[in-house]
């Protein structure tokens, strides 16, 4: 009976040490026990089909573990430069975009003289115009930037291919994006870079065009800014002098005739407080300005109005009453 439990004991042991040994081996040189299935394959060449063979029938949890296991195994390989440019499709493939671009960015960190490089470079501007016209920021296990990620990966488009055709279209479009966000001091800087990097570039008419409207939307926030507004109207004049016959131009017009209206108002609301503090003199200057730079408009009108009160005012307190003499002063 005691031989016979002995018996079971030897087999049992035999058929659970089976399985054990065919998942894990031990190796001599790191010294541990190994499962052969997370081990890559002997060539990075091996490894790279492997993972591809995955990628290639959209099992991309598969591939992705692959690939990873190729750059960690062989990093300085060809096939690692590739295995990086495949991480990225496979989160673009999955909707993932957010860490398509950062996959996509680590290439181009990474293994700079890849053949990928324009490629992504492309790549990551489609992105950014996707957050830019208002793709949800779906992002597994990363942390998205509070702000649009757009102005991110713009940004670095820009700095990818300082001089390469992507850059200029990239400025421009970050400068759009600042705008759209009422960022108007950084949409100004924007196309200001622009300008200076590429004057010759096709964007570099409407970046004139967007830096005048971004100062006229500057002036127009809570705390009126008139130098903001006279700069606005500059820039836009500008524009039109450089630009006659540019569609631009036409819109360019429409926002100074809006800017006049606008300093208008501020002149006319300037005067209207200085004739409350009875500071006549000073409030016509103003009330004449609104007539000198808008006589046809509503403003005008009421410009007109007020100067006609403050004529009356005043001759009325020059008026000297019945039976009393105006004094003389000499000697002053």
């Amino acid at each position: 009976m005691f031989k016979r439990l002995i018996l079971i004991s030897v087999i049992l042991f035999g058929l659970a040490a089976g399985p054990l040994h065919a998942y894990w081996i031990w190796t001599p040189k790191t010294g541990k026990w190994v499962n052969p299935k997370t081990l890559p394959k002997p060539t990075p060449k091996e490894q790279f089909e492997y993972a591809m063979s995955f990628y290639n029938i959209k099992k991309f949890k598969e591939a992705r573990i692959e690939f990873k296991k190729l750059l960690k195994a062989y990093p300085k390989s060809f096939e690692a430069s590739e295995s990086q440019y495949y991480l990225g499709r496979v989160e673009e493939e999955q909707g993932n975009i957010y860490e398509a671009y950062l996959a996509y960015q680590m290439l181009i960190d990474k293994y700079p003289f890849s053949e990928r490089i324009q490629e992504v470079n492309e790549r990551e501007y489609k992105i950014a115009e996707r957050f830019m016209a208002g793709e949800k920021r779906k992002a597994m296990g990363v942390a998205l930037p509070v702000e649009n990620p757009a102005i991110e990966i713009f940004t670095r488009v820009v700095e990818n291919s300082t001089y390469g055709p992507l850059a200029p279209k990239a400025q421009y479009k970050l400068g759009l994006l600042l705008k759209s966000l009422m960022r108007y001091y950084e949409a100004e800087e924007a196309f200001n870079k622009l300008l200076a990097n590429y004057p010759d570039s096709e964007w570099a008419e409407a970046a004139k065009f967007q830096l005048a409207e971004s100062r006229a939307a500057e002036s127009r926030g809570p705390e009126y800014d008139q130098g903001a507004t006279t700069e606005a109207k500059q820039k836009f004049e500008d524009f039109i002098k450089s630009h006659p016959d540019a569609a631009l131009s036409r819109e360019a017009q429409k926002n100074i005739q809006q800017l006049r209206v606008k300093e208008a108002a501020s002149n006319y609301n300037i005067g209207r407080f200085y004739e409350k503090q009875k500071a006549y003199e000073a409030a016509k200057i103003y009330y004449d300005e609104v007539l000198n730079s808008l006589p046809d408009s509503d403003w005008a009108k009421k410009a007109s109005d007020r100067l006609e009160i403050i004529e009356k005012l005043t001759e009325k307190k020059n008026v000297v009453p019945k039976g009393k003499k105006k004094k003389l002063f000499f000697g002053s």
